[in-house]
């Protein structure tokens, strides 16, 4: 499905409602550059999964976990799948929480082979194009 976002807030709209097809121990890729609105999108989903907490990007810490629930990953610092094992990131994948991704190629050797994909394309200051 391909969606246009119009504000922020749609994106997170977007999230919100993405939330609701989501099962325990998905996990979902977020492909996009940066300011694309992978972050927002991921607000989405946390509100949507009932997660009241301010959500912000991992960027420094690599990977944010809000109670069990989501685990919030940024591997944009990350060079290999292996860097990921060792920091016992890819523990995650496989526990009853959402697990949200971003930069995910930098870790593509040791993702779980059934993923989700959403993909966020930046098409003006607050337009995205959002495929799920």
């Amino acid at each position: 499905m391909e969606y246009v976002s119009n504000s922020f807030n749609e994106t997170i709209k977007l999230g919100e409602d993405y939330a609701k097809t989501l099962n325990k121990g998905d996990v979902i890729l977020l492909d996009g550059d940066l300011g694309a609105g992978k972050t927002a999108f991921t607000k989405g989903i946390a509100k949507g999964l009932g997660i009241n907490n301010e959500i912000l990007s991992p960027t420094y810490a690599y990977m944010n976990d809000y109670n069990g629930v989501l685990y919030h990953y940024d591997c944009y610092r990350l060079t290999s799948g292996e860097d990921a094992e060792a920091l016992g990131l890819t523990d995650y994948f496989y526990q009853d929480g959402i697990c949200v991704i971003e930069w995910s190629e930098n870790i593509k050797s040791v993702l779980p082979k059934n993923v989700k994909r959403v993909t966020i394309e930046k098409i003006s200051e607050n337009k995205r194009k959002i495929i799920l």
